[in-house]
């Protein structure tokens, strides 16, 4: 091996060298860009007398300095970044709402309860009416542009998951595609890295953990399969396989996550399988809180509405008639599942708005039992063998034909309820804030007895005239106008005294009335001060009125601190993940990443070997030039 060709085998090395040093230069902002080295090794030694002479040196290859298990690493946090930053951001929409002192639904029902007490304080009134009539309004206003802005948001999830599912796939055939150009091209070498192919390679999955979480499997040293949910393939060599967005086959009005199979079909994911990511975020935001808050603000809606209306029908107003729905309800939504064999449709309809939760349900048959399951905690709650209906939790859902095994509906008995909430009176007159019955004392009385109304029931008949009742020494006596026995359908005693039922309406007789003592019993047709049932009402306001336990406020309430703790949960989770997304970004940069200073050194020390061999190639023409000369 000659002098000359020792010196031009590291003029070769040193230009290589300085190559990939430029190379790391001008890619040091490129985006998943691995900074790159030329590995150097001797050429060997050639065998003389005088022993072994050293050849020089060669290239043996330019690879990447990279750490697979950072890069794994960076995967996952920036996955799990990009879950809580999506979650955290949809959720602090629904808390701004919720939390809003002035558009926020806790002032507008303190607002139409103080219109209700001044009703109460004021009966006659027609102003009082009015106003609380214009409160009614503007709580059904802002009830129902909740559940439009719940329903704009349950929308843009729809399409977001779209969007994100096609960038998903364009992702994924990317990867694809690399992985078989990376494997073309490292044979066609005879076993030489693509560098650049297998940074655009990281940089691909690196931005598909972005949208969901994805495991990464590398096959034969060098090929990518990828991987999300529970084993589900995107990419299996140099095959992609579509991610898709459908309509759940269980609720139409959403759009799930479905992936295409190697074999071609199509499957829906599971419940909670999809993680990780923006996608991931989305999910877990509809189904842990959206859903919930809707849910909420239409168990809320029914509740007032169908309190209310009941007692509102327990009194009369100005005209003297019986008093009708206040507020218009929502209904209940039933899906029956796409994969369902038979034809038959359920119904449901909400029986008792004070035992309703916030939860859907599931009605299943296997065949030979239906099963209504609550879904928030997957209890349940009936079971029955027939198609008369099945009850609990305050909803009662029928059929009105056999479902086939293994059949299902879903139920949403609150979900979009608030759309359906609405005032149905405007005229003040109609507001029921009298009793509907009255009972007065005869002025000639000689005795301490006492009748007054005491309770009015559901679909109670106004007294078509009026009801005298006497006290015999023994009992009371009710007689007519015309002098005709009056028979109560019911009489029950109550603590001291005794309670006569007529038609719905109970009187409560108490004291120590004497013989020939009378009262009379009529309607409270006319009573323009009365506020029996303007009192009752106001009353709601803080009963006990949501299964047993909580006021209308405080349902509310335990909404707003759940979407407010949620929020502001997902917002130092965010931080904290991202916090660490940045250590282990800095982890692998300093690894892998372009330091300026670092290459400006190799330059300079390749550039000393470029010039230092070139002065070898230099001096072995000088030897060859002096030998030639002396011959």
């Amino acid at each position: 091996m000659s002098l000359f060709n020792i010196g031009l085998s590291g003029l070769n090395v040193a230009q290589n060298a300085l190559t990939t040093t430029g190379h790391n230069f001008s890619n040091a902002a490129t985006p998943g860009y691995t900074r790159q080295s030329t590995i150097i090794a001797s050429a060997g030694g050639q065998f003389t007398g005088s022993g072994f002479f050293g050849q020089g040196s060669s290239t043996v290859t330019v690879q990447r300095v990279y750490d697979g298990f950072l890069t794994g690493q960076l995967r996952t946090a920036t996955s799990a970044s990009s879950e809580l930053s999506t979650f955290s951001s949809q959720i602090s929409q629904i808390d701004n709402l919720l939390a809003d002192q002035n558009a926020g639904l806790a002032p507008l029902m303190q607002k139409f309860f103080a219109a209700v007490q001044t009703v109460s304080d004021t009966p006659g009134d027609t102003a009082a009416r009015q106003g609380m009539l214009s409160a009614a309004q503007a709580l059904t206003g802002q009830v129902k542009a909740s559940s439009d802005y719940f329903k704009q948001l349950q929308d843009g999830i729809n399409t977001q998951l779209t969007s994100s599912v096609r960038q998903v796939n364009d992702y994924t055939k990317q990867i694809a595609s690399l992985n078989k150009q990376i494997s073309q091209l490292t044979a066609a070498s005879g076993g030489q890295p693509p560098n650049d192919l297998l940074d655009q390679r990281d940089q691909a999955v690196s931005e598909l953990t972005k949208l969901v979480g994805a495991k990464v499997v590398v096959q034969d040293g060098n090929t990518y399969n990828v991987f999300v949910g529970n084993g589900q393939p995107l990419v299996m060599g140099s095959e992609s396989y579509d991610m898709t967005a459908v309509p759940s086959a269980a609720d139409p009005s959403r759009i799930t996550i479905g992936y295409t199979l190697p074999n071609g079909n199509t499957v829906q994911s599971e419940d909670g399988s999809v993680t990780g990511g923006s996608i991931g975020g989305l999910l877990r935001f509809r189904s842990q809180s959206l859903d919930q808050a809707q849910n909420a603000i239409g168990r809320l809606s029914l509740a007032i509405g169908q309190v209310f209306n009941n007692q509102h029908k327990l009194g009369i107003d100005l005209n003297g008639a019986t008093g009708t729905d206040l507020f218009s309800l929502g209904q209940p939504t039933t899906y029956a599942n796409a994969n369902n064999k038979s034809n038959a449709v359920a119904t449901a309809t909400i029986t008792n708005a004070g035992s309703l939760t916030t939860s859907d349900y599931s009605l299943k048959f296997d065949g030979t039992n239906y099963s209504l399951t609550r879904l928030s905690d997957n209890t349940v709650v009936a079971t029955s063998t027939s198609l008369s209906g099945i009850s609990a939790d305050g909803i009662s859902v029928s059929l009105n034909g056999p479902m086939s095994a293994n059949d299902s509906f879903l139920i949403q008995p609150t979900r979009n309820a608030a759309a359906g909430f609405g005032t149905l009176i405007t005229d003040p007159a109609k507001v029921a804030a009298a009793s509907p019955a009255r009972a007065d004392a005869s002025t000639q009385n000689t005795g301490s007895g006492t009748a007054k109304l005491s309770g009015v029931a559901q679909g109670f008949t106004q007294l078509s005239g009026k009801i005298t009742a006497k006290y015999t020494g023994a009992g009371y006596t009710f007689t007519d106008a015309l002098g005709n026995v009056v028979t109560p359908t019911s009489t029950a005693a109550s603590g001291t005294g005794t309670d006569y039922t007529f038609s719905g309406l109970t009187f409560h007789f108490d004291g120590t009335p004497k013989a020939g003592d009378t009262f009379t019993l009529s309607s409270n047709s006319g009573a323009t001060a009365d506020n029996g049932n303007a009192l009752a009402l106001a009353k709601l306001q803080t009963a006990k009125t949501i299964n047993g336990t909580s006021s209308f406020n405080d349902a509310y309430a335990s909404l707003v601190n759940q979407v407010g703790s949620d929020a502001k949960s997902a917002s130092i989770a965010s931080e904290s993940q991202d916090s660490i997304t940045t250590q282990v970004t800095s982890a692998q940069q300093s690894v892998s990443g372009v330091n300026m200073d670092e290459e400006t050194v190799n330059l300079l020390k390749f550039q000393q070997l470029y010039q230092a061999n070139a002065k070898v190639i230099q001096t072995a023409s000088t030897i060859i030039d002096t030998l030639l000369s002396i011959g």
